[in-house]
C-alpha cells in the first residue's frame, strides 16, 4: 500500500484562476478604505503623498485605518501574484493532457476566459499597488496610461480570441452544446471577463489630462462594457430556461451570484466614463442620479444574492463544498460577489448618499452601512483563506497495489 500527499489543486481546472481573482479583489476592497477616507484635492484618487500626508497629520482612527488598508492591500496583491503565476505554470502544463483536448470539446470550454479575467484583474491590482506604495507615480502617470491600455488591449484580444474559438464552435453547427449543461450560470463567466477588461479600459477616462487619452479610454470601455451587456443578457436567459427544466447544476450553484460582480465592475466603469466626460468634455452628471444609478445596481445584486442562497442552502452546497470536506474549484465563485457587493457598498455610501447629500460624511448611517461592506470583505477574506486552505493543503491518500491475475 502506497501512502502519498496530494491536492485537490493537483487536479487542474483553469476555474483555479478565479482563487487569483478573488485575492485581487479584496485588495481592491482595502483600497475603498484610502479612497474614500483619505483627501485626495489634486487627483481623482489618493496617491502615495496624500496616504502619508492623512497619516502624519490624521486622527488616531484614520492612522489606524490606514495602517490596516496598507496592509491589506500589500498582503492580497502579493497572493493575486503567487496564485496567478501557479495558474498560469499550471495552465501551460494542462494544456499539453487530454483533459484539455476534452474541455475544448464541452460547454466547460467557456472556462477558459477565467485566465484574461485574472489577468486583468491583476494590471488593476498592480496600479492601485503602484499607486500607494510608490512615490511621485502621479507626475509619469500620464506616460503610464497608454501602456495599460496596450495591456488592456492585449488581454481583450486573448479573451476574444477564446470567446470566437468556443462561440465559432458551437454555433456554426448544431448539436455540440449541450443545453441541458448548461443549467447554471457558468456561461457567463466570458461576460464577467470583458467586463473587467472594460473597467480597466474606462481608467484612463476618470485619471488622465488628456483629452485624446480620455477619448480612445471611453470609446474601449465603451465597447467592452456593451459586449458585456448583451453576453449577459443572452447567456443568463438562455441559462435560466434551462434551470427551469433541468434545476441548477450544484457544483455551479455559486454562478447564480456572477451577476453580482458583473454588476460592480459595469457600474465602476460607467462612473469613470462619467467622471472623464466631466473633465474632459464638460457633460456633467447630477449627484441625484449617481445615486439612484446606484441604487438600482445594487438592487439588482441583492435580488440574485438572495436568488442564490436559496438555491445553495437548498442544494447544501456550503455545508459541503465550504465548511464540509468535498471540494470543487468552483467555490471560488463565492469570494467575488462578497468582494463586489463591498465595493458597491462603499461606492453607494460614498458617491451615491453622501455625494447626493443624503447622508453626511462620517455619520451614524455612514458607518452603518460602511459597517455592511466591511463584513463583505471580512466574509471574503475569510472565504479566500478557507477555500485555499481546501484546496492547495496536502493530503494523504492511499494506494492499494492490485496484483495482476
Amino acid at each position: 500500500m502506497d501512502r502519498s500527499a496530494t491536492r485537490p489543486a493537483d487536479s487542474y481546472s483553469p476555474i483555479y484562476f478565479l482563487a487569483s481573482l478573488g485575492a485581487g479583489g479584496i485588495a481592491v476592497t482595502f483600497f475603498m478604505f484610502l479612497m474614500f477616507w483619505v483627501p485626495h484635492p489634486n487627483q481623482p484618487v489618493p496617491v502615495f503623498e496624500d496616504i502619508a500626508a492623512a497619516f502624519a497629520n490624521g486622527s488616531l482612527q484614520l492612522q489606524t485605518g490606514i495602517a490596516v488598508a496598507l496592509t491589506g492591500i500589500a498582503v492580497f496583491a502579493f497572493l493575486n501574484i503567487k496564485s496567478l503565476i501557479w495558474n498560469l505554470q499550471s495552465f501551460s502544463t494542462f494544456k499539453k493532457t487530454d483533459a484539455y483536448t476534452k474541455l475544448r470539446a464541452t460547454n466547460a470550454e467557456a472556462t477558459l476566459l477565467a485566465m484574461p479575467l485574472a489577468l486583468a484583474m491583476s494590471v488593476n491590482a498592480m496600479f492601485i499597488v503602484g499607486l500607494v506604495f510608490v512615490p511621485q507615480l502621479w507626475s509619469v502617470v500620464e506616460y503610464l496610461f497608454p501602456l495599460a491600455l496596450i495591456a488592456f488591449a492585449a488581454i481583450g484580444v486573448l479573451a476574444f480570441r477564446m470567446m470566437g474559438a468556443f462561440l465559432g464552435r458551437v454555433l456554426s453547427k448544431g448539436g455540440v452544446f449541450d443545453v441541458t449543461a448548461h443549467n447554471s450560470f457558468a456561461q457567463l463567466l466570458p461576460a464577467f471577463s470583458i467586463a473587467m477588461i472594460g473597467v480597466g479600459f474606462a481608467a484612463p477616462a476618470a485619471m488622465s489630462t488628456s483629452a485624446t487619452t480620455v477619448g480612445v479610454a471611453l470609446m474601449l470601455s465603451t465597447f467592452f462594457g456593451v459586449a458585456a451587456i448583451l453576453y449577459t443578457v443572452i447567456a443568463a436567459t438562455t441559462a435560466f430556461a434551462s434551470m427551469l427544466q433541468h434545476g441548477t447544476a450544484r457544483e455551479s450553484g455559486p454562478t447564480l451570484m456572477i451577476i453580482v460582480p458583473i454588476m460592480t465592475v459595469l457600474g465602476i466603469l460607467f462612473l469613470r466614463q462619467s467622471h472623464g466626460l466631466h473633465v474632459a468634455f464638460e457633460t456633467h452628471a447630477q449627484p441625484g442620479e449617481t445615486m439612484i444609478f446606484l441604487a438600482r445596481l445594487l438592487s439588482v445584486q441583492v435580488v440574485f444574492l438572495m436568488l442564490g442562497a436559496v438555491v445553495m442552502m437548498r442544494q447544501g452546497y456550503f455545508s459541503d463544498y465550504v465548511v464540509g470536506t468535498q471540494t470543487s474549484p468552483g467555490s471560488y465563485a463565492l469570494v467575488c460577489p462578497a468582494v463586489a457587493l463591498s465595493v458597491m457598498l462603499h461606492f453607494f455610501v460614498n458617491k451615491g448618499l453622501v455625494g447626493a447629500g443624503a447622508i453626511d460624511k462620517f455619520g451614524i448611517a455612514y458607518w452603518g452601512i460602511t459597517g455592511l461592506a466591511i463584513a463583505a470583505q471580512i466574509v471574503a477574506i475569510a472565504l479566500v483563506l478557507r477555500l485555499n486552505r481546501q484546496h492547495f493543503s496536502s493530503r494523504l491518500t492511499e494506494t492499494v497495489a492490485v496484483p495482476a491475475e
